[in-house]
């Protein structure tokens, strides 16, 4: 995979991601509809050492629905969320697809966490959706 870049909206935190996704999707847990204040998050998790940030961030930690610490990064300055890291998957980083410089270049194979959609999200036909995170692996 070719390198991606990305960063938040002010400019003071980039990113680049160098190494191939373990997985990208739409993640419609109750945790990500606060943690982005929409309906849900795109996120392309991959392995840590594949994600190199530059630039200040602000951390916070909380419980996702799976019951495990959830912690979330982000722009000090201009809020934007950057990553997500679940305890449940060690070693694996989400970015947020929305911060990518080109969002485009992620393909968003399914949707997890399904059992929290809002009634008005559809799901695009062909593509996998799953009532809770699916085994990985």
């Amino acid at each position: 995979m070719a390198s991606l870049q990305g960063g938040c909206l002010c400019g003071k935190v980039r990113y680049t991601v160098s190494a191939d996704p373990v997985f990208a999707g739409v993640c419609h847990c109750k945790d990500c509809q606060k943690g982005s204040g929409s309906a849900f998050s795109m996120v392309m998790a991959v392995p840590e050492p594949g994600l190199a940030i530059t630039g200040a961030t602000t951390s916070y930690a909380s419980l996702a629905d799976s019951g495990k610490e959830k912690s979330r990064r982000f722009c000090p300055t201009c809020g934007s969320p950057i990553t997500a890291e679940a305890s449940v998957m060690p070693g694996i980083v989400m970015v947020e697809v929305g911060t990518l410089d080109d969002p485009e270049a992620a393909e968003l194979g399914m949707h997890i966490f399904c059992r929290s959609k809002l009634g008005w999200v559809a799901v695009p036909e062909g593509a996998g959706a799953f009532p809770e995170m699916p085994p990985m692996g």
